[in-house]
């Protein structure tokens, strides 16, 4: 992640947006569609959730990479010399605090931000394609440390399982020899690394879990524990490319006439439902947020123009599609938490959303 201020971080709505031109006039059966959506106004009139500014107190532009709740988060802002790119952790007021600083001429990034309970973790880049990892306890107020730079060569894939903590350890994926994955980790303090060769090309899902078919068209088809060792098989079909997390995959193909379907089913195949079709697409890695939802976006008539989309939300259990934003652009997600801008290029602000408070 940079300070760039309106990188796009999904692939599936810029796809979209291609094809857009020809499926302005899609009707909502076409669509799959059997009602319109409720609003999340009305559908989670608890749920938390904010409008922030774009810049800071100090007028520059703030990209954030992770929330820890609807009101405060990680991001990136540039000092405001221009010398240096800024980690920041800002808060339901407005206050920054400054974690981490990398001079603006190293042409740093910030990647793989991960917030667990109190630890934050994320990768740095900076000129050379060197890459370390970092941590920081966010209530201890000590200074961030290094935990190693035998990093391997990361593999990111804009998901939040890019880097996962648990039991003490950081955990990612790098390319290995061969055609294999490494399955990296280092202790949160620091210390060797340990390297776990696995044939074949995985990411990382929900500890201890992980999927293959990264490379492949068709999308995922085994699940692999990496603590016991199972392996649970995935159903794939044909024409259609599978992505999953533990528990859901999501199947994404065309239909009959051409137009997009995206469906949920558990690994094996069962219970099995349409999410969405017609202009429909995805727009977030991370299947199934908290094995309650499936965001996507749905492309509109103006999409061209303003590069935004109707944000909108499956819920899994009551199988009710809800309308998060009717134009939005910029969408995010980590833990738990959506985030997505309205306006235009020149003016736009940024709305978050709990999904964990959704009752």
């Amino acid at each position: 992640m940079t300070g760039a201020r309106r990188a796009r971080p999904g692939l599936g709505l810029a796809a979209a947006l291609a094809a857009a031109a020809l499926l302005l006039a899609v009707p909502p059966a076409a669509q799959g569609r059997r009602s319109g959506p409720t609003p999340a106004a009305l559908a989670w009139p608890g749920a938390q959730k904010d409008v922030l500014a774009a810049t800071l107190a100090d007028g520059t532009a703030y990209e954030p990479g992770a929330f820890l709740d609807a009101h405060t988060s990680i991001g990136t802002a540039p000092s405001r010399d221009g010398k240096l790119m800024r980690l920041l952790r800002r808060g339901p007021d407005g206050s920054v605090r400054q974690l981490r600083a990398l001079p603006a001429a190293a042409h740093p990034s910030f990647q793989g931000i991960t917030v667990t309970g109190d630890l934050l973790a994320w990768f740095e880049r900076t000129d050379g394609d060197r890459l370390e990892l970092w941590a920081a306890e966010l209530r201890a107020g000590r200074p961030a440390h290094r935990v190693t730079a035998d990093t391997g060569q990361a593999r990111f894939y804009r998901s939040e399982s890019d880097l996962v903590a648990a039991d003490g350890r950081l955990r990612w994926v790098a390319a290995g020899a061969g055609g294999t994955t490494e399955v990296r980790s280092a202790a949160v303090a620091g210390g060797p690394v340990e390297v776990r060769p696995v044939p074949g090309t995985w990411r990382l899902l929900a500890w201890p879990w992980m999927a293959d078919g990264v490379a492949e068209s068709a999308g995922a088809g085994t699940l692999r524990n990496l603590v016991t060792g199972q392996d649970v098989a995935v159903t794939r079909t044909r024409k259609g490319a599978t992505s999953c997390s533990p528990s859901w995959c999501q199947v994404v193909s065309l239909d009959g006439d051409g137009y997009s379907r995206i469906e949920l089913m558990r690994p094996g195949g069962g219970d099995r439902r349409v999410v969405a079709g017609g202009t429909a697409a995805t727009e977030i890695v991370d299947v199934a947020p908290l094995d309650r939802f499936e965001v996507f976006v749905q492309v509109g008539r103006t999409a061209e123009l303003t590069g935004n989309a109707e944000l909108l939300a499956y819920e899994i259990a009551t199988r009710r599609t809800v309308q998060i934003s009717p134009d939005a652009g910029q969408i995010g997600y980590r833990g738990g938490v959506l985030w997505w801008s309205t306006g235009n290029q020149e003016t736009f602000v940024r709305h978050s959303l709990d999904l964990r408070t959704v009752p």
